[in-house]
């Protein structure tokens, strides 16, 4: 994904702002998005629907715990794809953040949509990673391997320009890396045709996706 681009003419009338005139473009490309991420729910509502199964996996199921779980993973990373597509200053993080916001919050359509399908709530009775063998000793403070902590994410929401590309950077590269551990351990474990597909497919992404955090933190670290 890039930024909306725009004529010699189009620059003309667009209002001048702090940022040089940026900002109409920019409030375009970030409703553009908005817009995407409401159309990847909705496809993965309906991917969901689509491909009812005659059995079902409980409420105490590895498909279940991940699904729970990896739209709780999943929200963060949206929140943080969205900080770097409407405020990153590197034209690349601003790419990678939109990519990463909509493709994420189309997954967590279809993961609530298993849910619904399978006659399960959002939220279970389970502790939180306790559908993965050693799991539960993955937790650190409460978070999921590889989540920001709520100082972080405040950072994160505060910072700016070269400092907050960087730290989005940073930050996104830790969480797929829990994010991939996490999708193996549901590769381990289950046998839901749905399930694997969805997961195999995150890893991919999540795997080409650190390959372009890395190289864009690297050129912007020199």
């Amino acid at each position: 994904m890039t930024a909306p681009a725009t004529t010699d003419h189009d620059v003309d009338e667009t209002p001048v702002t702090e940022d040089g005139g940026r900002g109409s473009v920019r409030r375009f490309g970030t409703l553009a998005v908005a817009a995407a991420v409401v159309v990847g729910l909705l496809l993965g509502y309906a991917g969901g629907l689509l491909t009812p199964r005659l059995t079902r996996p409980g409420d105490a199921s590895a498909e279940a715990g991940f699904a729970r779980d990896m739209t709780t993973h999943h929200a963060q990373a949206v929140e943080m794809g969205l900080i770097a597509f409407q405020r990153g200053s590197d034209p690349e993080v601003v790419s990678i953040g939109g990519d990463i916001a909509t493709g994420q919050q189309g997954e967590i359509g279809t993961m609530q949509t298993w849910l619904r399908s399978w006659g399960l709530d959002p939220t279970g009775s389970q502790p939180r990673m306790s559908w993965m063998p050693g799991g539960p000793q993955m937790m650190r403070d409460g978070l999921m391997p590889g989540m920001a902590t709520p100082e972080q994410m405040a950072k994160l929401r505060a910072a700016k320009g070269r400092e907050l590309d960087v730290l989005f950077l940073d930050m996104m590269i830790d969480h797929h890396l829990g994010g991939i551990h996490m999708i193996d351990g549901v590769l381990k474990v289950s046998d839901e045709p749905d399930v694997v597909r969805m997961a195999r497919t995150m890893k991919n992404t999540q795997q080409k996706d650190l390959t372009n955090l890395t190289n864009a933190r690297d050129r912007l670290k020199g």
